[in-house]
């Protein structure tokens, strides 16, 4: 988008945190179009709140358009998880941008890129998510942001997907665990 101001990426106030459940729900109809099936209830059921999303472990980050005054047009959810020898490991729990206006615009890379060096400037070596591998705004988007499939994901991921399963989200699809290595030589 040339002329287009940055987008800024940065920790989500109090004030916006009654934003984010819509912004993640803005994005039921996509599923809608690309699941052939029946949509699973995790896909359509209303969004966590942002208090919800903000009284768990980790940071919420929101993007900012300038050009809109309706608050965040979209916001990553890091979880700082336990790895199976007890360690910090971090997680990128949820990645949402204001569709359809915000959407293809850069906000979600720009997320995706605030969240790394959030996990990075914690300390992380790595940062993980669990996504659908074949809906072009997931597997291929993190691939192109430098993910890349865990085919044998740890023990903590493996329960993750687990539960992702009881709630019935490989009905549309196949998922996928990713994983991109942080180190500090690696900014983007």
């Amino acid at each position: 988008m040339s002329g287009s101001p940055p987008v800024l990426v940065r920790e989500a106030r109090p004030s916006e945190l009654r934003h984010l459940a819509a912004i993640e729900d803005s994005g039921a109809p996509l599923f809608r179009e690309w699941c052939t099936g029946d949509l699973p209830p995790a896909l359509v059921a209303p969004a966590p709140t942002g208090h919800q999303r903000d009284a768990e472990p980790g940071r919420l980050l929101v993007a900012l358009d300038p050009a809109y005054d309706g608050g965040p047009v979209g916001f990553a959810h890091l979880l700082w998880l336990r790895d199976d020898a007890g360690l910090p490991a971090a997680h990128l729990e949820q990645l949402s941008v204001l569709l359809p206006g915000h959407g293809r615009r850069g906000f979600g890379s720009a997320l995706v890129r605030a969240a790394c060096e959030e996990a990075r400037w914690e300390g992380h070596g790595s940062i993980s998510l669990c996504t659908y591998r074949d809906a072009p705004w997931n597997g291929p988007f993190y691939r192109r942001l430098g993910f890349r499939e865990e085919p044998r994901p740890a023990a903590y991921l493996r329960r993750l997907r687990e539960h992702e399963q009881a709630l019935g989200l490989d009905a549309c699809g196949v998922r996928e665990v990713l994983v991109r290595d942080l180190d500090r030589s690696d900014r983007g």
